[in-house]
């Protein structure tokens, strides 16, 4: 019998089947490349397909949007829950809680069936963002503001942050970020989702346990290392210097590299267009041009390319957002496809119960206690 292979972190193991989307050749949601969802598509049509399997028509649209408005009435006394929470609390000990909290409220909670996790994902969608914007203005001791059905998603997560209609571009901005954040097959998070759920546990803990995975620099919170990074650097002139002190010290800077796109991550990519836009809108150019220096420098000396972190962390920072929003604006987006893993799984499901590899002693005999 041939020994178990072993591969540490399960790196390129497959551990199971998906039709929610591939990172071979690109990143693909249900076959459609991420570019072009990202060209043409809104989040609202994104979160639909990956959800129900299908972009949208124009009625089943409408009819998606109707019942994201209908999910858009959190509960007061879970408000009431994220005013009490103790001042600098982190943003994503908030989203983990509020994921779990939303249960208690939640009528189809127990229930496990394809339909009723279908109306949990999208209560879940429609109700976070809701979450994320109220706990942000209470702890600046502002009032909540109401979510506007007239709004998109994107939209509304701007309008209820700020209770200032966003411009074209920002809502725009925030819309793209959404859809390329949304999905990214077994991520550590995801797989995370998948392992609870494989037990027959609900939507409300997988997602919950996600949230817990994605708070991890090494996965969501770098975007927040990112940040930190280039206002360390502080402008343009400084990048040279600092990146190649920073890679003579063997600093590992984050952004940069991915386990599965050796070659660049199509995301960044995209996004990179964007953030140029958005920086001439806003008046960072010089960030945008510290953050070329930086790029380029990496890429010729280290062979990495950016990955998503690296401009969404710029991105969010040219519309106004805390660093402290970074990571929960990720969880907004991917709890759509943390929910579509969560259905997929339920829906044929088998308990995911890996072996370990055992590095302990040798078998030994016990000893009472006076001869230890």
């Amino acid at each position: 019998m041939a020994a178990p292979i072993y591969s540490p972190g399960l790196e390129g193991v497959i551990a199971g089947e998906t039709a929610i989307s591939t990172v071979e050749g690109g990143l693909v949601y249900r076959g459609y490349s991420i570019e072009d969802l990202a060209e043409h598509a809104t989040f609202e049509e994104v979160a639909h397909l990956l959800l129900h399997g299908e972009l949208p028509s124009e009625r089943e649209l409408a009819a998606f949007r109707g019942r994201l408005n209908e999910s858009a009435d959190t509960p007061q006394a879970l408000v009431e829950l994220l005013a009490k929470i103790p001042a600098g609390v982190p943003m994503m000990d908030v989203m983990r809680t509020a994921a779990s909290a939303l249960a208690h409220w939640d009528p189809d909670a127990a229930d496990n069936s394809h339909a009723a996790n279908l109306r949990k994902s999208e209560h879940l969608l429609a109700q976070l963002p809701i979450v994320m914007a109220a706990r942000y203005r209470l702890a600046h001791g502002k009032r909540p503001v109401a979510y506007d059905s007239k709004l998109s998603l994107a939209g509304n997560i701007l309008w209820m942050l700020f209770e200032k209609a966003p411009s074209a571009r920002l809502a725009k901005a925030m819309d793209v970020s959404l859809i390329l954040y949304a999905e990214h097959e077994f991520n550590a998070s995801t797989f995370a989702a998948r392992v609870v759920c494989s037990t027959l546990s609900d939507v409300h803990s997988s997602i919950t346990a996600a949230i817990g995975a994605l708070k991890g620099p090494l996965h969501g919170g770098a975007n927040e290392a990112v940040m930190g990074v280039l206002m360390e650097v502080g402008t343009a002139q400084k990048a040279e210097a600092w990146i190649r002190n920073a890679l003579s010290q063997k600093r590992r800077i984050m952004g940069f590299g991915h386990r599965v796109y050796k070659t660049g991550d199509p995301r960044a990519a995209y996004l990179r267009t964007l953030c140029r836009e958005l920086a001439a809108e806003t008046g960072h150019e010089d960030m945008e041009a510290m953050a070329d220096t930086i790029e380029t420098i990496v890429q010729s000396e280290k062979g990495l390319p950016p990955n998503l972190d690296w401009p969404s962390a710029r991105l969010y920072y040219y519309m106004g957002l805390e660093v402290d929003l970074y990571t929960p604006l990720f969880v907004l987006s991917r709890v759509v496809g943390w929910s579509a893993h969560v259905i997929e799984q339920l829906d044929n499901n088998r308990l995911i119960r890996p072996r370990a590899r055992y590095t302990g002693p040798a078998p030994r005999k016990w000893l009472h206690i006076k001869n230890r």
